[in-house]
């Protein structure tokens, strides 16, 4: 039931997006911010607090209904399966601008691209050259897809249904709606929900990057996972964005300044410094080509998701 939730699950995304402004993440954000606005009082186990309500708010009703469902009848509880999948996963989400980043690229025209890329990243993109616009672009493909992809999937493979799933897109969405806002970035309201979702994507981030590895360089990803990952603030985006670069032959993140490929209102990450052994890195500078490099990571990443669930599958129903 799992391989197969999964399967439909991406089928229907291709067929219709859900978009990012849905009315379902448009309550959850609503949510989040009466939850804030009911438990912050300026100390880190108010947010503590407020973090197990909201998630227990919206994972509990949705574990309870699938073992329902599953009591009933297995066609009614895999439909659910399917619906959470669905509204949990995001892979098309922001897909239509970077192609649209990469057609205009193609293309020459830089301005159609910094302007896509600005109303995507909310970043100030006046006077990015082509090589910058294809890394941020790049840059933040791969962590969407980690955190709206391949972090889902590895929680929905828990076996307890579809609930957790859900506590990781709420996990994850916490960890920025409560820390990334002006008015939020020195509270200690927010801390909990950093950390804990630090936790609960620790392996799921360590997966990807593998998966990542195993489908591109194998060699040059490893080596750039081990070597420049601690240079992002963020462990987890410098580990994925790393073996990502290292997976396709291409140098990312910037000398001495943000990273601003992945500091977005979806996530949030920063470079420190490259090593004085710049040379060392492996790969070559970003160009247009590395968005459609990036595309083909991405798929055969899935492909190598959807072929070991395949397998763990057949091997349980044989079991």
């Amino acid at each position: 039931m799992t391989f197969l939730s999964i399967l439909f699950a991406l089928l229907i995304e291709q067929l219709k997006p859900l978009r990012a402004d849905n009315p379902v993440y448009a309550s959850i954000k609503s949510f989040a911010a009466t939850i804030e606005g009911w438990f912050n009082a300026g100390h880190v186990h108010h947010g503590r607090l407020g973090w197990v309500v909201m998630v227990g708010a919206l994972t509990v009703p949705v574990a309870l209904v699938y073992w329902l469902l599953l009591h009933v009848s297995l066609v009614a509880a895999f439909a659910w399966n399917v619906l959470v999948v669905y509204m949990t996963l995001g892979f098309r989400h922001y897909s239509h601008y970077f192609t649209s980043i990469q057609l205009a690229l193609n293309t020459g025209d830089e301005m159609t691209a910094r302007t896509l890329l600005a109303e995507w990243t909310k970043l100030d993109t006046a006077g990015m050259d082509v090589s910058e616009i294809s890394r941020i672009a790049s840059e933040r493909a791969l962590i969407t897809t980690h955190r709206h992809v391949f972090g889902v999937f590895f929680w929905f493979l828990m076996p307890v249904g579809p609930a957790l799933a859900v506590m990781y897109r709420i996990a994850e969405y916490l960890s920025r709606a409560w820390n990334e806002p002006d008015h939020m970035k020195f509270e200690a309201f927010g801390r909990f929900a950093a950390q804990a979702f630090y936790w609960i994507d620790w392996i799921p981030a360590r997966l990807t990057a593998s998966a990542f590895a195993v489908v591109g360089n194998f060699e040059d990803a490893i080596y750039a996972w081990r070597n420049f990952a601690n240079r992002w603030e963020d462990e987890a985006a410098g580990i994925i964005l790393a073996a990502g670069g290292g997976a396709m032959g291409v140098r990312f993140g910037t000398e001495n300044q943000a990273a601003a490929g992945i500091i977005l209102p979806a996530d949030a990450a920063t470079v420190d410094s490259m090593p004085e052994e710049t040379d060392c890195l492996p790969g070559d500078t970003p160009s247009p080509r590395t968005l459609q490099s990036t595309v083909g990571l991405v798929w055969r990443a899935l492909l190598l998701w959807m072929f070991l669930l395949l397998l763990l599958s057949v091997a349980v129903w044989m079991g």
